[in-house]
């Protein structure tokens, strides 16, 4: 099977647009999915400063949502012409994924970021036969379609946008999990939100769903009038007195802090706004050593990091939707969508802030 994929050859090169070949269908416990859209996350942008842990040449993608149209066995639990979310893989069988926690799957960086189900070899190649990288979180769905391990996949009405659900599976169930799931924010509570990107925002719209007063801090103006329309208080990050703002706006601190930057400087800053006993989670990752200034531990405030929204994707996907539904999670204002030939256009707008969440759409799909 040959079709359209935007692959990634070097670290600080273009996506190329191109032709890709699947050597065979699903095996047992996969699905072939046709893409009808997939979000760009700045996680599949990390890659490029991975210091050659991600292995190149690969197809990224891993927020991708399409319709399923062939099933390898009859132990899926999907069929044909389902429409689909795509998640991140996990193994199923650890402790966590027995205990509801997939995201600390204990085999959750080798199958999503470094190789892959070893079980089922990459078969995925160029048209010359080079081999590219082992599929990227379970999907590769910068492509016109996308193998994937069944359990990464979850069935919604075909009525629903389908090219706009992509990001519910990574980016938006990160920051909406973080809220609902691992801080169980209700009303009364206060939450600052630090970095008012796709994560953040969602947690923004999640937290003003649930009944908290939401504080959101950033250093583009754009990112914080489009923050105070989904109701939180916007504060312009600054070298000093952001977190003294945080404390007024807030009544003397928030219950909860999430952290979307990874900036040392912020996350003190952070948990200088914590409430005594407040919780800082943090969801971007660390490249480098965090030095904790003095106080901002005391009178016990907690801090964590926190993955995937501490999220069941079957579960909590659902629940975005109905809320999407009720017009309380408008996820799609934060949306703009491009051609899938046009991604190096959607990674500049992404790496400016001149969109928050782009959305690749293929196009020229053939069987």
């Amino acid at each position: 099977m040959r079709f359209g994929a935007a692959v990634l050859r070097a670290y600080e090169d273009p996506f190329t647009v191109e032709e890709v070949v699947l050597a065979r269908g699903p095996a047992e416990g996969e699905v072939l999915v046709r893409i009808a859209g997939c979000g760009m996350c700045r996680t599949d942008l990390a890659v490029r400063r991975s210091a050659g842990r991600s292995p190149l040449p690969a197809v990224l993608g891993h927020e991708g949502s399409g319709v399923v149209v062939e099933t390898g066995g009859t132990g899926t639990g999907l069929d044909v012409g389902d429409h689909v979310v795509l998640s991140f893989d996990s193994c199923g069988h650890c402790r966590n994924c027995m205990g509801a926690a997939p995201a600390y799957c204990d085999s959750f960086a080798s199958l999503n970021l470094f190789g892959g189900r070893r079980a089922h070899a990459p078969r995925f190649t160029d048209t010359t036969g080079t081999a590219l990288a082992p599929r990227w979180f379970g999907q590769s769905s910068f492509a016109e379609y996308a193998l994937v391990p069944a359990r990464n996949a979850v069935r919604v009405d075909p009525a629903l946008p389908l090219e706009l659900l992509g990001p519910l599976g990574c980016g938006f169930l990160t920051g909406a999990g973080a809220v609902l799931n691992s801080f169980r924010v209700g009303p009364g509570d206060t939450l600052a939100v630090f970095g008012a990107g796709a994560v953040g925002l969602a947690a923004v719209m999640a937290a003003h769903a649930a009944g908290a007063v939401t504080v959101a801090v950033d250093r583009h103006p754009g990112r914080l009038a489009l923050a105070e329309r989904l109701h939180a208080l916007p504060v312009p990050a600054t070298p000093t007195g952001t977190s003294d703002r945080v404390l007024r706006l807030t009544g003397g601190g928030a219950t909860y802090a999430l952290d979307t930057t990874g900036s040392a400087g912020l996350i003190n800053e952070a948990l200088r706004s914590l409430r005594p006993t407040g919780r800082l989670g943090l969801v971007a990752r660390l490249h480098g050593t965090l030095p904790l200034e003095v106080g901002t531990l005391d009178r016990g405030r907690t801090i964590s990091h926190l993955c995937m929204g501490d999220a069941v994707p079957g579960l909590l996907i659902p629940r975005l939707i109905a809320l999407w539904q009720a017009e309380r999670f408008p996820f799609d204002r934060l949306i703009r969508t491009y051609p899938l030939a046009d991604i190096n256009k959607a990674e500049r707008d992404c790496e400016t802030g001149r969109v928050v969440k782009p959305v690749l759409i293929p196009d020229g799909r053939r069987h």
